[in-house]
């Protein structure tokens, strides 16, 4: 089977975020590790005032299609993650199923994300909040084009009370509307260990000197800390160089 790591990577100001720069270093030797592909988006699908880029990764078995890229599964992950260089290989757990890990960050920011998009897109629909999954962390097959065509019909269809929902709640892009939609549409859904997609590791308490996190799972995603700007490339290169040397 080919399996492929699909990064998001596009530059801003025609510089790539140095935490993207150490994001894909670390991937690149677990993909070399584990006779895995990797495909790196680095030009928006759509202009992105009209599309924000997180969405754009809907299009990739269009890019894969457009690049004769073949792939019979593929994991979709943030680029502020790290993966552990003695990290398992994901691939052979997933049963055939959409693969996510459940969103162990804020509850808070999760549980009003479901209530506002219920309230004002799923017409009072809502789901058990322990199947709720983070974005940032997807795999998933050929039997999921479908789907990813629905998530950018979806999108453009609701583009107006999406973008409103977030000015004004500040709810997140795609990761609440991934998951009703998942349900709704009655994708079978597996939730991967946590170990495959560690958020909120500074509010766990486990971002620390002392490298606790790296013994904790196996891909640290480095969200959710405060003063983001200074805070996540400090983070991601302090433990890649733990990690990797």
């Amino acid at each position: 089977m080919k399996n492929t790591v699909f990064i998001i990577a596009v530059k801003k100001d025609g510089q790539l975020k140095p935490e993207y720069k150490i994001s894909i270093e670390s991937w690149k030797k677990w993909c070399n590790k584990n006779d895995t592909q990797m495909f790196l988006l680095e030009e928006p699908i759509v202009p992105m005032d009209e599309m924000h880029i997180i969405w754009q990764r809907y299009f990739m078995f269009d890019i894969f299609e457009a690049n004769e890229i073949e792939s019979d599964q593929t994991l979709i992950v943030d680029a502020d993650t790290i993966v552990h260089p003695e990290c398992p290989n994901f691939f052979d757990e997933t049963d055939g199923k959409y693969c996510l890990v459940h969103d162990d960050g804020s509850y808070d920011w999760i549980l009003r994300g479901m209530e506002h998009y219920s309230k004002y897109v799923y017409d009072g629909a809502w789901f058990d909040f322990w199947k709720y999954g983070n974005s940032g962390f997807q795999i998933v097959n050929n039997k999921h084009r479908e789907f990813f065509d629905y998530m950018r019909e979806f999108y453009f269809e609701n583009n107006e009370m999406i973008r409103s929902i977030q000015d004004n709640y500040g709810i997140g892009t795609d990761q609440t509307p991934l998951n009703y939609n998942l349900i709704l549409k009655n994708i079978p859904v597996k939730l991967l260990s946590y170990k495959y997609n560690m958020t909120c590791m500074y509010k766990k308490e486990i971002l620390a000197d002392d490298m606790l996190h790296t013994k904790t799972g196996w891909v640290m995603h480095f969200n959710g800390l405060p003063d983001k700007e200074k805070s996540v490339p400090h983070w991601m290169e302090k433990t890649y160089r733990y990690l990797y040397g």
